[in-house]
């Protein structure tokens, strides 16, 4: 009785689909995901000498030298302050708006946002100032 001998294969692994799934897999969160940038507005805000510190927990409403407005980031046209302020007010336990503008605006601009925070439903809404010195 004659055996043939069995050819002994070695198991190869195919590498090429492994590393084809984890580029796509790598520009699939890539192209999914969200990228937070920084509020970062050059604002001079005016002096007062009975200024007094914030609370963290205020909704925040920036104006730029421009006098573009943000809130939380995004910019928001000013008919369009009360209604998400309304939104951001009921989630809120805090009723406050803290106003925080450059001081070139024109002073109508920072009446628009006022009352449009004040239109929203806020209790208290404040304009931030740096504390003058002497």
């Amino acid at each position: 009785m004659r055996f043939r001998q069995r050819k002994t294969e070695e198991a190869n692994v195919d590498m090429s689909p492994l590393i084809d799934m984890v580029f796509i897999l790598l520009i699939f969160f890539m192209v999914s995901s969200t990228f937070v940038k920084d509020m970062k507005l050059d604002l001079e805000r005016p002096g007062a000498s009975s200024a007094s510190r914030a609370s963290s927990k205020v909704i925040r409403v920036y104006i730029d030298n421009t006098g573009d407005t943000f809130i939380d980031g995004q910019s928001v046209k000013i008919w369009a302050i009360q209604s998400k302020l309304r939104d951001m007010l009921r989630a809120s336990t805090q009723k406050s708006v803290l106003v925080i503008s450059d001081d070139t605006i024109a002073v109508q601009k920072l009446i628009d946002v006022v009352d449009q925070c004040r239109l929203s439903g806020a209790k208290d809404v404040a304009v931030a100032t740096q504390k003058e010195v002497g």
